[in-house]
């Protein structure tokens, strides 16, 4: 919603004007609104999914993230607590970010605004969107190093590691360096750190088991989707995340509403939970690669409460940006030709 008539002198009014003009009134509970340029949490959902989704607000204005009026994030943080309904509130940024989960998706360009993908559509609304976001390679694989390692290592192929053994460093041994953990939640892979290919897990989405200086951690902590589930329940989520949907739910072999549906099912228990009410954990939703037609230019979803409700990002952003922004908060040194690239506006 953009922000919210709040006297109720004024929604009276309103509300009669409305009825002398023969229009239905709002229904009750519902705030009135006007447009207005900054957008706020408070009031009802608004182009969300029609059900289980979040609620929503307007979008703000193309370009550089529309910074809240002083005051409206706070405002707005303390109307409506953060939820699974109301995953970003414009709440003030934390300190220090503990969790930064990352989930990708296959091969789609134009995924927000259709009309087989509600969740997602009401997600980018309801917290941040970028449009103009890439790739930075094809096939698959190249793009799925150069995110977690700041370079795609020559790869032009979706070989798999015995082909393409990759050295690192990457993201997942800074992460190991720093003393923090980090989990790739992996949906249909057979065995933890499965370097094969299996009915629908593949390999070329799995970066982990790419890196030889992992082998160790790989078989610990590159694990199946189900273990995600277990470790918000006993609030043993790790810093860095990487979660993998099989080929069918990351939109690869399947419509783009299998994946919706998919991740309406998967993500309000993590958006729902004690330790993303906490305010320091964000969430990046993502697309590997276009489909080939659109000059590889992805989907990008920003979700954290510290996000102020229907901001656009009209930023030039790829890959390497997600991966310098994601070091930066978690207080690591920039890989690669992450060095250079942009930080991620909006958080």
């Amino acid at each position: 919603m953009r922000r919210v008539i709040s006297s109720a002198a004024t929604v009276v009014a309103v509300v009669a004007l409305l009825a002398a003009c023969g229009a239905p009134a709002p229904a009750p509970g519902v705030p009135t609104s006007v447009p207005t340029s900054v957008p706020t949490s408070a009031g009802p959902a608004s182009g969300g999914p029609a059900s289980g989704g979040p609620a929503s607000g307007g979008p703000a204005s193309a370009g550089a993230p529309t910074a809240p009026a002083a005051g409206a994030a706070t405002a707005s943080a303390a109307a409506v607590p953060v939820s699974a309904a109301h995953p970003c509130v414009g709440a003030p940024a934390p300190a220090a970010w503990r969790h930064v989960i990352w989930i990708w998706f296959e091969n789609k360009a134009s995924v927000v605004g259709s009309s087989s993908a509600p969740y997602l559509t009401g997600l980018a609304r309801a917290c941040a969107g970028a449009t103009d976001d890439h790739g930075v390679a094809h096939p698959s694989l190249p793009n799925y190093l150069a995110a977690t390692s700041g370079s795609t290592h020559g790869v032009t192929d979706d070989a798999g590691p015995s082909t393409h053994p990759v050295p690192g460093p990457s993201l997942f041994s800074q992460v190991s360096a720093a003393g923090l953990s980090w989990r790739a939640y992996v949906e249909g892979m057979p065995a933890p750190c499965s370097s094969a290919s299996a009915g629908e897990y593949a390999v070329k989405h799995n970066p982990a088991a790419y890196y030889t200086d992992l082998r160790a951690d790989c078989r610990r902590w590159d694990v199946g989707l189900e273990a995600l589930s277990a470790d918000l329940a006993t609030g043993d989520l790790p810093a860095f995340a990487f979660v993998t949907p099989n080929l069918c739910h990351d939109m690869h072999d399947c419509p783009v509403a299998t994946g919706d549906a998919w991740l309406r099912g998967m993500l309000p228990a993590l958006l729902g939970s004690a330790a993303y009410a906490q305010g320091d954990t964000a969430v990046f939703v993502t697309w590997d690669e276009d489909d080939g037609s659109h000059a590889n230019t992805v989907p990008l979803l920003v979700i954290a409460p510290s996000v102020v409700p229907g901001t656009t990002i009209g930023r030039r952003l790829d890959h390497y940006a997600l991966l310098r922004t994601t070091e930066q908060m978690l207080g690591l040194p920039p890989l690669g030709d992450a060095a250079s690239a942009a930080v991620i506006p909006g958080l």
